[in-house]
């Protein structure tokens, strides 16, 4: 149930602002946000149990970030390759934006459902192949969860309207964009147990920080760009017990 909140060409001093959850279960293995020791122009985290990773940024001013389409009916036909080498791929790819949105309609039918998010200072891209064609993301701030963009889930309706009110300062601090991605206000502000997830999966659609012993929020990662192509990178993980490490930023 992972999180992406943007806003693109919102913003007179950052075209790009992105503030993202990463919700997995937390004894998946994970290396936290690095410069990649084969390709030192990445920064993103690494799935180490699949290789790919869920969000990433180049020094070139390259942005990728994906999630899960939610089908609780879907049963997955062998081959099926990792949604997360789709970002990895794009990171590591030369090709323009669009040519590579474009590509993906052709080879989203080996994958199980995903929407990815791909762009570079100048343009940037939705994608889904539970979607007929790529589209050119409009101005404006935009959430996006494990439905269509701008579905509205109550985290996805609430995260744009706090990401907007935070664009109404002509100085966006990171470390309120990382305050705004641990927000917790649920109408039950209870941890949510094994049982709940079973039971009640969709309670995790009101919540922007999923708290959890068995799956949650992983990480969050705020990644801006101003207008003269400086690129801030954060990133904060989370223990199952919710417990928080020190944001370690990045300046690109």
């Amino acid at each position: 149930m992972c999180l992406i909140l943007f806003a693109w060409q919102a913003h007179p001093r950052y075209p790009l602002v992105v503030a993202a959850n990463r919700d997995e279960f937390h004894d998946r293995p994970t290396a936290a946000a690095a410069f990649w020791e084969e390709a030192p122009d990445i920064l993103a985290g690494r799935d180490l149990q699949a290789g790919g990773t869920w969000l990433g940024v180049s020094k070139s001013g390259r942005f990728a970030a994906i999630s899960n389409y939610r089908e609780p009916m879907y049963k997955a036909s062998d081959p099926e390759y990792s949604r997360g080498h789709l970002v990895r791929d794009f990171l590591l790819d030369d090709s323009a934006p669009e040519s590579y949105a474009e590509r993906l309609q052709t080879r989203g039918c080996f994958y199980g459902g995903f929407n990815i998010l791909i762009g570079d200072t100048k343009s940037l891209f939705y994608v889904s192949n539970r979607k007929a064609t790529p589209a050119t993301v409009n101005p404006g701030c935009h959430g996006l969860s494990n439905h269509l963009l701008n579905t509205d889930w109550p985290k996805v309706s609430r995260g744009r309207d706090l990401l907007g009110s935070i664009l109404k300062d002509k100085q966006v601090n990171p470390e309120t964009l990382l305050e705004m991605l641990a927000d917790r206000s649920t109408r039950s502000a209870a941890r949510l147990s094994l049982e709940d997830l079973r039971s009640e999966p969709e309670r995790m659609n009101d919540r922007i920080f999923v708290d959890s012993p068995v799956y949650g929020t992983r990480s969050s990662t705020v990644f801006l760009v101003d207008h003269d192509g400086r690129m801030t990178f954060a990133e904060r993980q989370f223990d199952a017990l919710g417990n928080s490490s020190p944001p370690r930023m990045y300046a690109l």
